[in-house]
């Protein structure tokens, strides 16, 4: 097939592959190529359905259509990085001469700064969670260690080392094998959830009562039920997170400490947060404090 005459849609699949390739994560490659897909079916509605026919107007026009549709300006952003990587891609295989995404612009938008529990929500969101021991050992590892709510819904039971009170969070897709400590209010939260934890073959350390993994979208649904319970408004899981890195910056950890602690792939990303704390951490020795 000619270079000129190669289909939008064909070229996402060499695409998709490349970024497999790269060791991208699936859901990152998932939405890439919605992306593009989308951009593809909005100027077909134009007749244009090969590479060298899309113009830069022709992705102004596409990011003009979805500011239409209320897309946010977050939303919009993200698929003018999915569009120019692809054209990028494209170009560097020699499929296009010119870059049409090249001179598109980004639409300006705020970045909400990452919401942060105070010592009350966070106390409140354990009392309204107290009677469910499997729930109350979820929260209490996520708001101590700060891990991400897939890497808790992937934990084995074998990854939890007892006699040095530490945690292997495996390798999961891009994100490479590490190991973190688990404070004391974690490891009591946990030993009680596995003193009634369901008998099973299954080698999650959570489960639910038929023995099944305990998915992510469940975990997900269940902390909103507890957040709502609590009185705790416009939270979400990941904000557990979020504030275990502020707070662990907070008492003093060492910045770069707690990116690799964390799971940063830059330290650029931790640095964020120095903006939303009251006290900017000093050179201390590496720690983590109880929440």
């Amino acid at each position: 097939m000619e270079q000129t005459e190669l289909n939008i849609k064909q070229a996402v699949s060499a695409f998709k592959a490349n970024l497999s390739k790269q060791g991208r994560a699936s859901a990152t490659i998932l939405a890439y190529s919605k992306d593009i897909e989308q951009l593809a079916d909005f100027v077909a509605k134009s007749g244009i359905n090969t590479l060298n026919q899309v113009t830069k107007e022709n992705i102004d026009g596409f990011k003009e259509s979805l500011a239409e549709k209320n897309y946010t300006t977050k939303s919009i952003s993200r698929k003018i990085n999915s569009i120019k990587s692809f054209f990028s891609y494209v170009q560097g295989q020699g499929l296009i001469t010119e870059n049409p995404s090249s001179g598109v612009s980004h639409p300006k938008y705020d970045i909400k700064p990452p919401r942060l529990l105070n010592k009350i929500e966070y106390r409140a969101l354990r009392d309204a969670c107290r009677e469910d021991v499997r729930m109350a050992a979820i929260v209490e590892i996520l708001l101590q260690t700060g891990m991400r709510i897939s890497e808790l819904a992937n934990l084995k039971i074998s990854d939890i080392d007892k006699t040095t009170n530490q945690i292997t969070i495996r390798a999961y897709e891009s994100h490479p094998e590490r190991i973190i400590p688990i404070n004391l209010p974690a490891s009591e939260a946990l030993e009680r959830y596995l003193a009634v934890r369901p008998k099973s073959t299954n080698s999650n350390i959570f489960i639910t009562k038929t023995g099944n993994a305990f998915l992510i979208r469940n975990i997900r649904s269940n902390l909103d039920r507890y957040f709502h319970i609590a009185g705790i408004e416009s939270a979400k899981v990941n904000d557990l997170r979020h504030t275990f890195i502020a707070q662990q910056l907070t008492s003093g950890s060492p910045l770069v400490y707690i990116s690799k602690l964390v799971g940063h792939k830059r330290l650029s990303t931790t640095e964020k947060y120095l903006e939303f704390i009251s006290e900017k951490p000093a050179k201390d020795k590496p720690k983590i404090v109880d929440l």
